[in-house]
């Protein structure tokens, strides 16, 4: 098993390079949907989330209202701290038992664990490569813009409020320039899978 970490800045085209890598063979693993996950109705996560921050944040049905438990913690540094010291940790034991579940089903397995957030944690030990989704912040700040529909404003909140580019560069191993097409990404990471194949056969 070779155990890959994958991160990158919001819309950095970092889901683009985990879907590229998947179709070469490895079997990739979602922080974000781990996160939803660990929030479902009855999880002890949501049951700390309701005890940290009420009812409010809690729909009807007893799912999460993720749209109010963001308006509480976005530009509130306590209550983000708060809420990511419910949920990460939660997160790590999930993504930790699914990558045993793909290595008991192939030893020989390469698992890309998509993180966007690895720069602004204690980045784990157990990671062979760390590979990075790299590109500038005006970039990614125009695409928020032109794909999702947000402000200026908004965009340039959502890049700022993450780790810079050179703490996400520190810790790489590996860098993917997704700034330009989707040929020129997908290239990188051929190049990439190449060196891993290599690496994991060795």
């Amino acid at each position: 098993m070779m155990l890959i970490g994958l991160t990158g800045g919001i819309a950095s085209g970092k889901s683009t390079v985990a879907r590229m890598l998947h179709a070469q063979g490895a079997v990739v693993v979602d922080a974000d949907l781990l996160a939803r996950e660990v929030v479902d109705p009855g999880t002890p996560a949501l049951r700390s989330i309701r005890e940290q921050f009420g009812d409010a944040v809690i729909h009807a049905d007893g799912s999460l209202d993720r749209a109010q438990l963001g308006t509480i913690v976005f530009g509130d540094e306590g209550a983000r701290m708060q809420l990511n010291a419910i949920v990460h940790p939660a997160v790590r034991e999930l993504a930790t038992k699914r990558f045993a579940e793909a290595a008991a089903a192939d030893p020989e397995a390469i698992i890309v664990y998509d993180v966007p957030l690895l720069a602004e944690s204690e980045t784990p030990a157990q990671f062979d490569v760390i590979v990075l989704a790299d590109a500038p912040a005006d970039t990614r700040q125009t695409r928020l813009v032109e794909l999702r529909g947000l402000s200026p404003e908004e965009a340039a909140r959502r890049v700022n409020a993450q780790a810079s580019d050179d703490a996400r560069r520190a810790i790489a191993d590996v860098i993917i320039d997704t700034a330009g097409s989707l040929d020129h990404t997908a290239s990188e990471v051929e190049r990439l899978w190449t060196r891993l194949t290599a690496s994991d056969n060795a």
